[in-house]
């Protein structure tokens, strides 16, 4: 079955175009194993790694929260060592 990873889905063959894209977003359908699962044989890697644009994705803002937080609880543990 065709798996459209933007989609997030399984196509039957018969849903996508003729061209072999998806129809909701037209990024062209990966197909899978006998068993229903994208692998490294029939995934390419190239095409997904040039979709988005270099710098597109932002840090979350909670991740940067957690590493002020880790360098100030490690900044504590230092200061106590001498206290």
């Amino acid at each position: 079955m065709p798996w459209c990873e933007p989609c997030a889905k399984y196509f039957a063959p018969t849903a996508l175009t003729t061209s072999g894209d998806c129809p909701s977003c037209g990024v062209r359908a990966i197909a899978a194993d006998i068993h229903g699962r994208v692998t490294a044989k029939n995934l390419d890697l190239r095409a997904l790694a040039s979709a988005g644009d270099p710098g597109s994705e932002k840090v979350p803002w909670h991740f940067k929260l957690l590493v002020v937080a880790l360098v100030i609880y490690l900044s504590w543990r230092v200061v106590s060592l001498f206290i």
